[in-house]
């Protein structure tokens, strides 16, 4: 039996991941996190500021004009301390961070320990989605580690079964 998962890569930094989605603990979140990866996304990732060690990959709002699915997200299986392989999105409702009218969903990759999901509005709980096989750890560091000495770069998420 196969388990839904998501695919990560970015080409120049050589982050390569599997992330099996954790559809029994945050339910809601992994249908939208499907439904948006109905085809392979490339979004905008760069190094957190505030976070920690997290790789912050804004979802861009042109991504979900019209579509149905982009309503608010319950924090399920929540925290504030994502721990190293957790894939967390985070949703910010309009108008709650600088008055930006889009709602913010967020994916954020978190490869190492001491992240904390504090930012200049405060703490904002987030959901862990998914995760990034255990084996595979290391190397996902790896290249965040790359990626936040190269700068900005470009990550594709698309679907996959493992």
């Amino acid at each position: 039996m196969s388990q839904r998962a998501i695919k990560i890569t970015e080409p120049r930094s050589g982050l390569s991941a599997l992330a099996p989605l954790l559809e029994t603990k945050a339910p809601d979140n992994a249908v939208f996190f499907w439904h948006y990866l109905s085809e392979p996304r490339v979004v905008g990732g760069i190094h957190a500021m505030w976070t920690g060690p997290e790789i912050s990959c804004p979802i861009p709002p042109a991504h979900l004009k019209g579509a149905s699915y982009a309503n608010a997200l319950p924090a399920e299986n929540a925290t504030l301390t994502p721990q190293p392989g957790d894939i967390v999105l985070s949703y910010v409702p309009p108008r709650m961070w600088g008055g930006n009218a889009d709602a913010i969903f967020d994916i954020g990759l978190f490869y190492g320990p001491g992240a904390r999901l504090l930012f200049p509005i405060g703490w904002l709980a987030g959901s862990v989605v998914a995760q990034v096989r255990a084996e595979e750890r290391e190397r996902f560091a790896a290249a965040c580690g790359v990626i936040r000495r190269n700068g900005a770069c470009d990550v594709t998420f698309e679907r996959a079964e493992i």
